[in-house]
């Protein structure tokens, strides 16, 4: 069974669990969080986080996938919440992540997604980890930056998000470079 609690200096993520139905609710449910993610839908309906959670509690038993509950170390509470899902076939996976306005622009999606990469790297022995985020997400695109991802291209079209066509970015990391840049920071 793979560790399902990853620290950082100022986070602790942990799988959701149902008394942070509420919180997925209320920072889901803003315009601004929805409008930016290819599935979360606007206005967010009652009774779909709790159904959510049990979704991923699933996912991370079984290990199909890992999503996260983004906590601050001294407040247990739910603000946002990060995502891994691996193509083990092919040692792949992609990340996708949230985090609830209050605690936007303090590096906290970019904390937690250095720490998730890592994840898939040394836990899930992956060889690539990607993104991708909407064109005009200038803030999701720097959190890639951040963690070492590399720029590959935009997928014209590829989503549709409340019947408009939209373009992702697509980022990467393989584990060749990320061990290289871990070697960077350790001199």
């Amino acid at each position: 069974m793979l560790n399902t609690t990853l620290l950082t200096e100022r986070l602790l993520l942990r799988v959701p669990r149902l008394e942070d139905a509420p919180n997925v609710q209320h920072y889901a449910g803003d315009y601004d969080i929805a409008v930016t993610t290819s599935n979360i839908p606007h206005p967010y309906p009652d009774g779909a986080a709790e159904m959510w959670i049990a979704r991923v509690r699933l996912a991370v038993q079984e290990e199909r996938d890992f999503t996260f509950a983004m906590t601050l170390k001294d407040d247990d509470r739910l603000i946002g919440v990060i995502s891994i899902h691996p193509d083990r076939t092919h040692k792949r996976a992609e990340i996708g992540y949230w985090l609830g306005k209050p605690f936007w622009n303090q590096g906290i999606t970019s904390e937690a997604a250095a720490r998730v990469v890592r994840f898939g790297f040394e836990d899930l022995g992956l060889y690539r980890i990607q993104a991708t985020y909407f064109v005009d997400n200038i803030a999701s695109r720097r959190v890639m930056d951040k963690v070492g991802m590399t720029f590959e291209g935009v997928l014209r079209g590829y989503v549709h998000k409340w019947d408009v066509p939209r373009d992702l970015g697509m980022c990467s990391i393989l584990r060749h470079e990320w061990d290289a840049q871990q070697r960077a920071l350790a001199e």
